[in-house]
């Protein structure tokens, strides 16, 4: 049984060029925000998002693939 619903290819293709539409039209705002490493790893973690599973949880299962 699976936990989690991966995201289709149109949703994803829709979601990352969000992610790079959103982040080109910041880029002049952001320069000048003090903050602006927090704002670019929310888009970072859009970008990552392929299923409804969390994205710190994939990757942590990723990793364990490199140790076992």
């Amino acid at each position: 049984m699976n936990l989690y619903q991966r995201y289709s290819l149109p949703h994803l293709i829709l979601r990352r060029s969000a992610v790079v539409a959103i982040g080109v039209l910041a880029l002049p705002f952001m320069l000048f925000y003090r903050d602006r490493s927090r704002f670019y790893s929310y888009l970072h973690r859009c970008w990552c998002k392929t299923s409804t599973q969390p994205v710190w949880l994939a990757q942590t299962e990723a990793a364990g693939i490199d140790f076992y």
